[in-house]
């Protein structure tokens, strides 16, 4: 599968985590299983023998959803304190934990700092951080579970897959964006124009930051996804969060392509095409310079956007 990576993800009962994370744009698939115990068999009713994690395996598009934005979304659905426990199961089977398969140093190198991030907000944490071992794929009954059994236990609310994953409420709607815009943003903004090529001095920005939206200034794009793409507009490889954007078909020009826009404020931005870097995931966000304000790194606790400095790399 193309932009495909894996991680592995144990959250207490994994008909809950599954159900959850299956919710979620940019998840490809799922698979339920038993990882990190002492044999490479078991089953369910030897798991707490074998001292196996029940687990879940994702596949996730990268180009879509960053690891970064998976592991939040996990650490909201689970309490990183709980020493083998999560909800009502109680057992060394449902002790959390975060899982990279052999010689995947970049998810490895993201899922340390991100636990180096939550222990200093959080203090001490619970979730066991190893390379992938023994992984046993759970009986057929279990995958899928909830979709099977939809009144099924499941220690998760998985209705907390549709909320933001970062609380931030800026937006620009129903207010006049020609009062706040100059010409050419307001033409960008407004009328789904687009600049001149090599105009914007974003192109040429490459310090650590977040770029936001003009007008509601909600983070949509970050330094670590940036490349020169040489078309002349600011260039990258996905959005900051994945649900912050908007995408649908243009025709204009007797052409078709894809809109980008911005949701927290209406807005045109640019268009996504599929001939950026493979190894970013190939997509190509070719953004109007003018529809954006870049926010340095060391200005972002200033700013209000402390919660999004783990995304910058």
């Amino acid at each position: 599968m193309k932009n495909i990576k894996v991680i592995y993800l144990a959250g207490g009962c994994f008909w809950g985590t599954e159900g959850y994370f299956k919710r979620l744009s940019g998840i490809k698939k799922t698979i339920v299983g038993y990882a990190n115990g002492l044999s490479d068999e078991t089953n369910y009713e030897s798991v707490a023998r074998t001292d196996h994690a029940e687990t879940v395996k994702i596949y996730y598009d990268f180009s879509r959803i960053s690891l970064t934005e998976i592991l939040l979304h996990y650490f909201r659905i689970i309490d990183p304190k709980s020493i083998n426990r999560q909800g009502n199961d109680i057992g060394r089977q449902y002790r959390t934990g975060i899982y990279w398969e052999e010689g995947d140093s970049e998810s490895e190198e993201i899922v340390r700092d991100f636990m180096a991030y939550e222990e200093e907000k959080l203090g001490k944490l619970a979730v066991e951080t190893s390379v992938l071992k023994n992984f046993v794929k759970a009986e057929d009954y279990h995958q899928d579970y909830l979709d099977k059994n939809p009144m099924g236990y499941c220690h998760v609310n998985l209705s907390l897959a549709e909320d933001p994953i970062i609380n931030d409420d800026r937006e620009f709607l129903n207010k006049s964006k020609r009062e706040e815009l100059d010409d050419i943003s307001y033409d960008v903004m407004a009328n789904s124009g687009t600049e001149r090529p090599f105009t914007s001095d974003l192109n040429d920005e490459y310090r650590k930051g977040i770029y936001v939206d003009k007008l509601s200034r909600k983070p949509l794009f970050v330094s670590s996804d940036k490349f020169d793409a040489g078309c002349g507009w600011p260039s990258f490889s996905r959005p900051i969060i994945s649900t912050y954007l908007d995408e649908e078909v243009d025709t204009s020009y007797g052409m078709v392509r894809t809109e980008v826009r911005s949701k927290s404020s209406d807005s045109h931005l640019g268009h996504v095409f599929p001939d950026g870097p493979a190894d970013m995931g190939g997509l190509r966000y070719c953004i109007n310079g003018a529809a954006l304000d870049f926010i340095p790194y060391e200005d972002m606790d200033e700013e209000g956007y402390s919660d999004y400095k783990i995304f910058v790399k």
